[in-house]
């Protein structure tokens, strides 16, 4: 059966608009976005028109605080909403839903750009959809890959899923039990006091690929699930130990070569934590007999997490899909995009229904615009 995605075009326009505020973490995005009649195909592609972003960096060693980072957006929202419109060329008469971040995220960042999609909404008289994070970085990852039903790898700095689609639901086949893999890598980028520019992230994988010697690291696959804290409170041990304390023996590998150093600890940890995903996402992928992976959200534009499932997925005669940083990394384009799909299904939420929530699953949400 095909969704019509079109009963609410208005009358006279021969396309849909819609501008997208993402803030549940440190990135700040607006995006704007255009979807003309018809399914999304191949040769019927979502167009972006603007996609930008601001970033809110702490220094060496410290975490964003919710209060801080909700300053920031605060202070951004407006220049980032006027630079998008300059960039793509449009006025408020051409938008026809104003999309935000309903959640997860942060509380008090995820408020300070909810306040300016109403204050919009109020001023445009242009209805609202609220998104679901997680569904913006699938429905995005979908359409700039063109993968058609994969298993998905969901990989940030707040969440880690593997996800299959069915009956109109993303449906979560494992998740971590504790920490995502995101806040696992930015914690250890603060015990190591690693640059938070342009991401502790970007940066451990950096210095990982000078790693040559790998230190073992517990390894905790659940069943379909997983957990990071014990691994992280592992080697945050073993770093403070070499780096923290004077007299502090070297670590050595059996040909006696010194482990000493900060890159073997990065490749280590990713090692452990990125086979650890490919195990999960293997057996999702056969539990569900797919042949199609499509890595989203912030760490997925880890050159080596990318590289590691594709050894597996090429063994299983599969493909991979995955995004560079325009769209892996949080961004207002994504937003823009799931909830112009839910607009076209007929969805607004009501000013009074606008409340963000920090705790909001991939698997609450239903997909009114698959039925595949």
């Amino acid at each position: 059966m095909v969704v019509d995605l079109d009963q609410h075009l208005k009358p006279g326009k021969s396309s849909y608009v819609a501008i997208g505020l993402e803030g549940s973490a440190n990135k700040l995005g607006v995006g704007l976005i255009r979807h003309h009649p018809g399914q999304l195909s191949l040769s019927n592609r979502a167009e972006v028109l603007a996609n930008i972003r601001d970033t809110y960096i702490t220094p060496p060693g410290e975490g964003f605080l919710p209060r801080d980072t909700a300053r920031h957006h605060r202070n951004w929202v407006v220049r980032l909403i006027k630079q998008a419109l300059d960039e793509a060329r449009l006025g408020k008469d051409d938008i026809d839903v104003i999309c935000f971040t309903k959640g997860p995220g942060m509380g008090a960042p995820l408020q300070s750009v909810v306040i300016a999609a109403r204050t919009l909404s109020l001023l445009w008289d242009i209805p609202l959809v609220g998104v679901n994070h997680c569904i913006g970085h699938i429905e995005m990852g979908r359409e700039i890959t063109g993968a058609h039903n994969p298993v998905v790898l969901y990989v940030s700095g707040g969440n880690t899923q593997v996800i299959a689609y069915s009956k109109q639901k993303y449906r979560i086949f494992g998740e971590t039990l504790d920490i995502a893999i995101g806040n696992c890598l930015d914690r250890f980028a603060r015990t190591l006091e690693i640059s938070n520019d342009p991401s502790p992230g970007y940066n451990i994988e950096q210095l990982a690929k000078k790693g040559k010697h790998f230190v073992e690291l517990p390894y905790t696959v659940k069943g379909m699930d997983l957990s990071m804290s014990g691994i992280l409170a592992y080697i945050d041990e073993i770093a403070n130990t070499l780096f923290n304390k004077k007299n502090a023996k070297p670590l050595q590998n059996e040909e006696g070569k010194n482990k000493n150093k900060k890159n073997n600890l990065c490749f280590s940890l990713q090692e452990c934590l990125f086979s650890m995903l490919v195990e999960i996402t293997e057996r999702a992928m056969a539990h569900v007999n797919s042949n199609e992976v499509l890595i989203v959200g912030g760490v997925g534009c880890n050159e080596r997490l990318q590289e590691m499932m594709k050894i597996m997925v090429s063994d299983r005669n599969g493909s991979i899909f995955a995004t560079d940083e325009r769209f892996c990394i949080d961004n207002g384009i994504m937003i823009a995009h799931a909830g112009l799909l839910s607009y076209r299904m007929g969805d607004t939420t009501s000013l009074e229904d606008t409340v963000c929530t920090q705790q909001y699953r991939t698997d609450q949400v239903l997909v009114k615009w698959r039925d595949d």
